[in-house]
């Protein structure tokens, strides 16, 4: 392959660095991350139609070839969100709000830290640092020790969306690429993860002492018509997306909007009668779900095919393979770097620079590559949609969480590398 690089390739390559930065600075700038994602991306995609060797109407086409596989992600998040925010107004959420009000500290970090590891795992990382993040704002007094336990939410989530397909839109990707499947991830990704989890908050509960007093509030203890029903038939439509596609064939944005939709047919009928009853409808719902995060991951994945398109992660895959070469070692680097640079745009070029010829289905690279991204983003706030969202909700300093958080995640990190490796190695191998 030839690898000298274009003009137009450069640009591509600067345009990108620079995207980057102004994205990771976002809490400096205050820039919304999704303009510039999407500028990115528009900016990378005209380069790339200007790129040597690429006419318009192959231009055109490559392009709908790419926008044809993100379109299927964008609009799995778009169900999973809607499904979500009709559960949040139907207040479903509250079951949880009931189990975690207690006054021991260590065992509130570990029954949140819990159920964020469990919960994300079928609503994803984001959906569940949102939901327990409030809901811990409104039990807890701003404290030193709301702060750790907050943290410890977006160590546990993060964890907890590796090991399902659609626990981590990372994952998901790779499921919906062809690079992973829902049996083998079960397998070999719950105990990596597991264990990142554990070592983790092992660490944080050293730092929790004592008790405190529970805040209880009205809005925990609101309720809605079929607030437990909705629940469960929403979670309920969540976990059953990948038996859906099994049994259908169909790709998995279909399977979240068949569930959405049957969601959207019962609340209609359930609720027609009630004029006050206009924001627990489905239609409401949608006015409601993060957009903003939806476009942002759009213009990432286009950002980072335009790259693909002009063939610089085939040369950015060969260079590492002649200067790395061992998978462990590049999957555990991609996970490092997602610490700084959110996972999305990783894991989008790594499905770019290594095909399933490279790297069958189910291989080693993929499961660590989804393990690593997913896990690897806790270690700095700013390195996962989850951190992100936390911070903006509490304010958390980025020189605090770095302090306090981030060895306990490093280390956790490594912890769920060296369980993968002798899973792999001592277990599998050995059946």
């Amino acid at each position: 392959m030839d690898n000298v690089l274009t003009p137009y390739a450069i640009w591509m390559i600067i345009v990108f660095v620079i995207g980057y930065v102004l994205i990771t600075v976002e809490h400096i700038t205050k820039v919304n991350k999704t303009s510039i994602a999407l500028l990115m991306a528009i900016i990378c995609w005209w380069l790339q139609f200007l790129n040597e060797g690429c006419t318009a109407e192959t231009g055109v086409e490559c392009f709908g070839q790419h926008m044809n596989k993100i379109s299927q992600i964008v609009f799995f998040l778009i169900g999973a969100l809607a499904i979500v925010e009709l559960i949040s107004a139907h207040q479903g959420f509250k079951v949880i709000a009931n189990l975690i009000q207690m006054s021991s500290k260590k065992k509130m970090l570990w029954t949140v830290g819990f159920m964020a590891f469990f919960l994300s795992s079928v609503l994803d990382n984001l959906t569940t640092t949102i939901v327990l993040a409030t809901l811990l704002r409104k039990l807890l007094p701003k404290s030193e020790e709301r702060l750790l336990i907050g943290s410890g939410i977006v160590i546990a989530a993060n964890a907890g969306g590796v090991w399902t397909p659609i626990g981590d839109v990372t994952t998901t990707m790779l499921w919906i690429g062809g690079q992973l499947t829902t049996p083998y991830m079960l397998r070999d990704l719950f105990l990596p993860s597991f264990a990142c989890f554990i070592v983790a908050f092992l660490f944080i509960s050293t730092m929790l002492k004592g008790n405190f007093e529970i805040h209880r509030t009205e809005e925990v203890n609101e309720s809605a018509p079929l607030s437990g029903s909705i629940f469960f038939l929403g979670i309920g439509a969540l976990i059953l997306v990948p038996v859906f596609k099994m049994i259908t064939g169909l790709p998995p944005f279909m399977g979240i909007l068949f569930g959405f939709c049957v969601l959207w047919v019962i609340t209609d009928l359930v609720h027609r009668s009630y004029e006050d009853r206009e924001h627990l409808k489905a239609s409401t719902a949608l006015g409601r779900i993060d957009l903003s995060s939806t476009l942002f991951f759009l213009g990432i994945l286009l950002c980072i095919d335009a790259l693909d398109s002009a063939q610089l992660l085939d040369k950015l895959a060969i260079w590492l393979d002649d200067r790395v070469g061992d998978v462990t070692i590049v999957a555990t680097l991609i996970g490092l770097a997602s610490a700084v640079i959110d996972n999305v745009p990783l894991v989008a070029a790594s499905m770019g620079m290594y095909d399933l010829t490279h790297h069958p289905v189910n291989s080693q690279f993929w499961q660590l590559v989804a393990y690593c991204a997913g896990t690897g983003g806790s270690i700095l706030i700013i390195g996962s949609a989850a951190g992100v969202v936390f911070m903006g909700l509490e304010q958390v300093d980025f020189f605090w969480y770095l302090r306090r958080i981030a060895f306990p995640a490093l280390i956790g990190y490594f912890a769920g590398i060296g369980v993968y490796l002798l899973w792999i190695t001592y277990i599998i191998n050995a059946i």
